[in-house]
Order: structure tokens, then C-alpha cells, then sequence
């Protein structure tokens, strides 16, 4: 009867008697040690040379401070410290116990979904795979290696300093990279960075400490199939319009053997119905691609914020008896404005100005970094009418969590490929590992409906072009080399990456640098594509820089300012502190801790003399909102040739002096408050020069809007001068100038020290945006004492002032406590009621309470 058993066999669908995959976690129950033939590293370190429990995911730089072996970086001096680790080989260990049912299984895959980054993984002492790339998936099918009962797996990682630091110092001329090493472990000029696929800013940034990670930084599974799994799973949209849209589901099928099977997919509309599709398939043994159409009547458009909701559909597949996946999509058209050297974003055919800020990565150590963590940047983010952000290219790709929370809140994403500025190898080998990469990070994210752009890289193609040192580059390695990098490259961001995007992700724009014209002229100029504008803080220029021209896409410009008092004494402690304090200074990247002096500079240069340093810190975020306020607003006032204002930066990767508006805390600086008032739907300009203020009316609104405009002048005690008013029909989706107005006619004769204009935008009899009208700056004018007076009721505190009050603070301290507002002004008279969220009582919030402003 054996030969009917057979027969019955053969005859059977494939996969009749197989088992859905199963999944066993494995990131719990590892240790690490220095690697044992990192001889030097143990005999220096040799506490480190024995097993300590580690973190998966995570680094071995988490796990040496979890065990006390080294001071955490990110408080006081201590960033040197843990230097070694980075110049270090380690050793990863754990068991696992394999059940005879398991080993059963056709496969057994072993799945790192992160390791970082030049690592060897063994089972049971034998070789499974070798890794080079800490943005790729590795998988290999480990069955072979594996037996009945417990099973050792171990992973090498190398020092990626001392695996590619031979190389680089062989070379006569290296590849120019990013931000030298202040500990002396790399020559100067002469950086590792280049050649690895790994985040760059973990070599150190002019924002990020030097903290070179190792570590299995990603998930780790084991997954057990047999006829046939899933690879990749992604959603098409092929045509979208109000009645129907028609998708095409397509499936990565990897079989182990031939044979038929039923796909079944499932989309559920926001509405909560279904819409099913069932498909027979044939399989081949290996990859297999599956295209599934599908259509969806009366479809719900995804909407950016401020345009609309956000429904999203859910999507699953099901492969008969042998495993399934879902995904969330979003139904949407994304166009890229480009006609005579535009740049900008249509949306379900709708022009959107892109009101934002650049993101960095979350933390030093990704792996800490929870789904909480980085939905509530962009729930702040949202709470400051910004509608897009960019993904800057010198970290990593972020989980799936992040673009959810995107897609959730309605935030469009600008999505660079993880390259931050270093000149990249020409090699094929280079070449085809980014390939992989991004071959596989474009199919993972295709799915999200915030992805509205990929970009190839920050600064590489622009630096190449415009920047002294890689001219001096070019010059010194001779035309023929030369011409290899500079193909290279365009290999790269104009071959690869591109070719990834349209692969996986049609529909949505490629775009090969920022700044970049996509190869259709000069880089980072007003005339053609996106902007990077640094004259302001990098170039020491004033504010005013920022008013003399309109560019078409400003996607980075920024201004610095000390974090709160609160976050600062968590990283600097108790003692006296100074701008130029070691630990300041330690905690200051631009300029290698001369940032500090740049601050100073500024506030000099503008504002009055700080009183003491909480008062410094103040006066730093004054500037900081005052110069991206100045900035965006005229941007958006240059609407339709500027159609995106993106400042630098939204948050910080560890609690550091920086650009951003939001601290490593969370916590607010006066500039996110800022951001809320000049990125509010409509707005109204109104920028001096030439002895007349100009006036110009911002909408982001699909309609017009019935308004009202005015612009009082006043002495700084609220004694009216002049007065200019008019009703409109607010235009939708423009910037429209409704008046240029002399200063004699709104001044008359009041002196320009001891006076003000005060615009505002009523909409509805409601001020819904005003600004302040200035003929000197701010450390010029007379500004009298404001007469601010605190009244408490609960949580709310009311505010009064008798003359103006320029740039408001309510400064806690060093208690953590957000006010609902912060940094605003107050006209002669005016009297506003903010809320306070701490978790220090009322009591303790009163004591520490410090009112500050402009005046000196």
C-alpha cells in the first residue's frame, strides 16, 4: 500500500498537509561580551570581556551603560567615555530550543531585520550569514544548522572603524565624508564613514555625539514554513477618481515547490464594508510575483491635514494554509510641480504649500525609540499647523510605526534614502548594496499614503557641485578619477534609487538630492527646484538675509537656541553655567562647541544683554523664533513661486544646543509656539524696508474666506498713530499683497524707536493671526517696562500688561511645565489666559515662575 500512499501524494494540491508559518521571537535571553579575539579591547576593558545581558534590539553601547561598565554620554562630559566600544569587536549569544515538530518544517529561517553593521551570525558554530549593510534585512534558512533540542546562535559584529580603516588610510586621497572625529580615533580628512551602509550621524553630527553603535539593533525571528510564504506585499493604486478606483495587489510569493493555491484578499473600506477576491495561483519553486486587480467603488480620498480626513482601507492576503499579511492604505494622487523650474506637491490635484520642518532621527540608539515616542513629534508637529515633514538622509529608515502615525494624522512625508553628505565609492559592489537596500525599504514603505516623495540623498550631489573641499577634491585626484566618482554617482541617484521608486512605489516622485534640479541646471539656487539657505547662522548674516528673494522650495534653513533650563540641568547638573561652560560647550556640536559663541553673536548683534544665563537661554529662543518666523512667513508670502517653507529642525537625537524646536525631552521651545502662529491657515505679512511696510494675505484655505485686514501704529503705551484697514475676499490657495504703506502715513512723526504697528487678519470678527511691525530691531527699541501682572485660577494663569510686551516668557525653571502659549506679545492693555501642564503642583509652578520679555 506504500504506492498508493505516494500516489495520493503526488496527487494532492501542494501544501495539503503543510502548516501556516509560524513565527518564534528571539529578543530575549542574549548576551554580549568583547569578541575573544579582540585581545587589546579585553585586556583593557576586561569587565567588558565577560558576558553581560544585552538588549535585542538595541546596541552594545545600551548594554554597557545598563551594567554600570560606562557613564551614560548624554549627561555632563561624559561622551569620551564610551568611545572604546565604537573601536571595538563584540560577541552576541543565545540558546534556543528546537522541538522535532519544528525541525519537521521545510524551512527555518533565520531573520535579522537589523545588524549593525559588518556582523557574522553562527548556529551551532557554523557559519550562517554574513552582514555589511545595518539597513538591510538578513535571512537565511538555518535547518540545516539546527538539531533537536538547544541550539547556540552567535553573532561578531567588527569595529566598522578598524574593519575599514586600513583601507582608508592607504588612500591618497579618501573620500571626503561628513564631520571629523574630535576623539582622535580617525585622522582628520581621513574618515570609515563613506564606505559603510550605517546611520552617519552615529560618526557625529554638528547636532549629534560621536557614539558609533554596534548591536543587533533590529528584530529577530525564526520563521518556520513549508510550501510557501509572503515576501513582500504591496497595494497599487492604478487610476483614482470619484467613482471608482482600481488597484492592483501585488505579492512577492516565495515557494519551496511548485504547485496551485488560492489567494484570498480582503479590503475593508473606513466604512467598515468588505470587498473580497479570491485567485487560484501556480507557484514556481523560488519568487514568485502575483498581481491581483481590484476595484473599489465610491472611493474615499486620503487628504493631507488641513484638507480634508484621512480614511484609510485595510488590505489583507491570505495564502491558502500557508500564511498571510494586511497593510493600510491610503487612496490619493500625488503630482510633482515642476513647470519652469517649480517645485512643489499637488495632492488629489490640489496645490499644497508645504509648511514643515526637517526631522532627525529620534536618539543616538534607535532601538529605544518607542512608536509613542515619535507619534507625539508629529502629533506636536500637527499641533503646529505643519503639513509635512522631511526624513533627513544621514540617519536611518524609520519603522512602520512612524509613517502609521503619518498616515493617521494626515502628515506628508519627503522620505530621503539614507545618505547624508559623504562623497559615495564608485565601486559596482557599493552600487549593488544600495540596490538591495533600497529595493527593499521603497516595497516596505510603498504602502503608506504620507510617502509623497523619495529623495536620493542631503547634500552629496549639491556638496559635489558647490562645496570648497570637494572642489579641492576633484583637483587633487585627476580628471580620469574624477569621472569615475562623479558617474558613480549618478549611477546611483539617478539610476538605482530611481529605478527602486518606480519599481515599488509608481506614483510617486523620485527626486535625486536635496537641494537638486533633478539634473536640469546649477543646484541650490531660487531659479530651479529645492533650496538649503545657511547664509543666516552658518554665515553669520542678519535675519534680514532671509527677505531678499523668493527661492521655489526652501526645504532646509535654521537658527539655534538653547533648550529650556529644565532639560538643560538634566544633561549639565547643579553648579554655575555660562555659555561657555565645559558641559555647554561638550553639549554644543556646531563649530566643535563654538555654537555657543554664535548665539552670543546674535543676540548681540539683535536683542539686548542677557541679565544672567536663564536669561541668555530666553534671549536664544527669542532669536531662534523671531529668525525662522521672519523666514517662513515671507516664504509663504512668495507664494506661487515658493511652494514650501521646511525648516531646520524639528527634534533633537539626544539633549543637546541645536536647531530644533522641540528639545530631546519633548519639550516645546518659544520657536514650536512660534510655529503655530506663522504656519496658521491663513496669515497675514507684513515686512519693513525702505521706510513702507508691505502687506501681503496668506490662505490655505480651498475657498475664499470673507476677512478683514488692518494695521494699527501705536507708541509703545497703546496711544493710537495711524490706522489702514480694509475688508477682502480672502483668494484660496494664494499669497495676495493688499497694500504698501509709508511710514509717514501710519508713523507720522513718532519717533521709530519708541513706536510699533501692530497687523492683523480678522476672520469672522476674530483675530486669527497678527504680527509685530517694527522700524528698528529689537535691541534698538524703546521698549518701556510692560507692567506684566500673573493671575492663578486652577491651572490657567492670566496675563496682563500695561505697555507693550515684546516676546512673553513664562520661564519655570528647571520644572518641566508647558504653557498652552508661550513667547507671545502683549499690546498696551491686553490681558491672555494660558493653561499649564506639570506635574508640579500650582504651588511649586508660582514659586518658580519667572515672566520675561524684551524689555531691558
Amino acid at each position: 500500500m506504500k504506492w498508493l500512499a505516494a500516489l495520493l501524494l503526488a496527487l494532492a494540491p501542494a501544501g495539503a498537509f503543510a502548516a501556516p508559518k509560524a513565527i518564534t521571537r528571539l529578543d530575549t535571553g542574549w548576551q554580549v561580551r568583547i569578541a575573544p579575539s579582540d585581545k587589546a579591547a579585553a585586556a583593557a576593558h576586561p569587565r567588558a570581556a565577560r558576558w553581560i545581558p544585552a538588549t535585542v534590539p538595541g546596541s552594545v553601547q545600551q548594554d554597557l551603560i545598563a551594567a554600570g561598565l560606562v557613564p551614560d554620554p548624554y549627561r555632563g562630559t561624559n561622551e569620551g567615555a564610551i568611545q572604546w566600544a565604537g573601536l571595538t569587536d563584540w560577541e552576541w549569544k543565545r540558546t534556543m530550543t528546537v522541538t522535532p515538530a519544528m525541525l519537521a518544517a521545510d524551512h527555518l529561517d533565520l531573520v535579522f531585520d537589523g545588524l549593525d553593521t559588518f556582523a557574522e551570525v553562527r548556529v551551532n558554530g557554523t557559519l550562517l550569514l554574513a552582514a555589511d549593510n545595518a539597513h538591510r534585512r538578513w535571512r537565511a534558512d538555518a535547518k540545516p544548522l539546527l538539531r533537536s533540542g538547544v541550539n547556540e546562535i552567535t553573532v561578531v559584529i567588527a569595529s566598522p572603524i578598524r574593519r575599514l580603516q586600513p583601507m582608508v588610510l592607504a588612500e591618497a586621497h579618501p573620500l571626503p565624508g561628513e564631520y571629523d572625529s574630535a576623539f582622535g580615533d580617525e585622522p582628520k580628512g581621513r574618515q570609515t564613514s563613506p564606505y559603510i551602509r550605517k546611520p552617519k550621524y552615529q560618526y557625529g553630527w554638528d547636532w549629534a555625539p560621536r557614539i558609533v553603535t554596534a548591536g543587533i539593533w533590529r528584530e529577530v525571528r525564526l520563521e518556520q514554513w513549508d510550501a510557501a510564504r509572503i515576501d513582500r506585499f504591496r497595494v497599487e493604486q492604478e487610476a483614482l477618481s470619484d467613482a471608482e478606483a482600481r488597484l492592483l495587489v501585488r505579492l512577492e510569493v516565495v515557494a519551496g515547490a511548485p504547485g496551485a493555491r488560492r489567494v484570498r484578499l480582503v479590503v475593508t473600506t473606513p466604512a467598515g464594508e468588505t470587498v473580497t477576491v479570491d485567485r487560484s495561483i501556480a507557484l514556481a519553486p523560488g519568487r514568485n510575483l502575483v498581481s491581483v486587480p481590484v476595484a473599489l467603488a465610491d472611493p474615499k480620498r486620503w487628504q493631507p491635514v488641513g484638507y480634508g480626513e484621512q480614511p484609510l482601507y485595510r488590505v489583507e492576503a491570505e495564502l491558502e494554509g500557508a500564511d498571510r499579511a494586511a497593510t493600510r492604505i491610503g487612496l490619493r494622487t500625488v503630482e510633482l510641480l515642476r513647470e519652469g523650474g517649480a517645485f512643489g506637491f499637488r495632492i488629489n490635484g490640489i496645490p499644497i504649500f508645504a509648511k514643515g520642518a526637517n526631522l532627525i532621527p529620534f536618539d543616538n540608539f534607535p532601538a529605544r525609540v518607542s512608536a509613542g515616542t515619535m507619534r507625539s513629534i508629529l502629533v506636536d508637529a500637527r499641533a503646529a499647523n505643519m503639513n509635512m515633514i522631511r526624513i533627513w538622509g544621514g540617519g536611518y529608515y524609520l519603522d512602520d510605526a512612524f509613517y502609521d502615525a503619518a498616515d493617521e494624522l494626515g502628515i506628508l512625508v519627503w522620505q530621503d534614502f539614507m545618505f547624508g553628505g559623504a562623497v559615495t565609492p564608485p565601486d559596482a559592489a557599493f552600487r549593488d548594496s544600495v540596490a538591495k537596500e533600497a529595493d527593499e525599504q521603497v516595497a516596505r514603505l510603498a504602502n503608506h499614503a504620507s510617502i509623497v516623495l523619495w529623495a536620493g540623498n542631503n547634500e552629496v550631489l549639491s556638496g559635489w557641485e558647490n562645496w570648497s573641499d570637494r572642489k579641492a577634491f576633484k583637483q587633487a585626484v585627476g580628471p580620469e578619477e574624477r569621472e569615475r566618482i562623479g558617474v558613480g554617482m549618478a549611477v546611483l541617484f539617478d539610476r538605482v534609487l530611481r529605478d527602486a521608486v518606480t519599481r515599488n512605489a509608481p506614483g510617486i516622485p523620485y527626486w535625486p538630492g536635496s537641494p537638486s534640479t533633478d539634473y536640469r541646471g546649477p543646484v541650490d539656487t531660487d531659479a530651479s527646484g529645492d533650496r538649503h539657505f545657511w547664509d543666516v547662522w552658518s554665515g553669520s548674516k542678519p535675519f534680514e538675509r532671509y527677505l531678499d528673494s523668493c527661492p521655489r522650495f526652501m526645504s532646509e534653513y535654521g537658527f539655534q537656541a538653547m533648550p529650556g533650563l529644565a532639560t538643560i540641568r538634566e544633561f549639565a547638573g547643579e553648579g554655575p553655567l555660562a555659555p561657555d561652560s565645559p558641559v555647554l560647550k561638550a553639549h554644543q556640536k556646531f563649530l566643535a562647541g563654538e555654537g555657543n559663541a554664535r548665539l552670543q553673536f546674535y543676540i548681540d548683534q539683535r536683542l539686548r544683554p542677557a541679565r544672567d544665563f536663564a536669561d541668555f537661554v530666553y534671549l536664544s529662543q527669542v532669536n531662534q523664533a523671531q529668525a525662522i518666523g521672519m523666514a517662513a512667513l515671507h516664504h509663504r508670502a512668495c507664494r506661487q513661486v515658493t511652494m514650501g517653507s521646511l525648516y531646520w529642525q524639528l527634534n533633537d537625537s539626544w539633549p543637546g544646543i541645536s536647531w530644533s524646536s522641540i528639545d530631546h525631552a519633548g519639550r516645546w521651545k518659544l520657536l514650536h509656539f512660534a510655529a503655530r502662529r506663522f504656519f496658521a491657515p491663513q496669515a497675514i505679512v507684513a515686512e519693513h524696508k525702505d521706510a513702507a511696510t508691505r502687506v501681503t494675505l496668506v490662505s490655505d484655505a480651498t475657498a475664499p474666506i470673507a476677512a478683514r485686514w488692518r494695521v494699527r501704529a501705536m507708541t509703545m503705551d497703546g496711544q493710537p498713530l495711524g490706522e489702514r484697514a480694509a475688508a477682502i475676499d480672502l483668494p484660496p490657495l494664494a499669497a495676495t499683497e493688499v497694500a504698501r504703506i509709508d511710514d509717514a502715513a501710519l508713523f507720522r512723526d513718532a519717533p521709530a524707536r519708541a513706536s510699533f504697528a501692530v497687523a492683523e487678519l480678522l476672520i469672522g470678527g476674530q483675530v486669527v493671526h497678527r504680527t509685530i511691525v517694527e522700524r528698528a530691531p529689537p535691541g534698538e527699541m524703546a521698549y518701556p517696562a510692560p507692567g506684566l501682572q500673573a493671575r492663578w485660577s486652577g491651572d490657567s494663569l492670566t496675563l496682563s500688561a500695561t505697555g507693550l510686551a515684546r516676546a512673553v516668557m513664562l520661564d519655570f525653571g528647571t520644572i518641566a511645565a508647558q504653557p498652552s502659549d508661550n513667547g507671545f506679545d502683549l499690546l498696551p492693555g491686553e490681558t491672555v489666559t494660558v493653561t499649564i501642564a506639570s506635574r508640579a503642583g500650582r504651588a511649586a509652578l508660582a514659586r518658580a515662575l519667572t515672566l520675561r520679555s524684551l524689555a531691558r
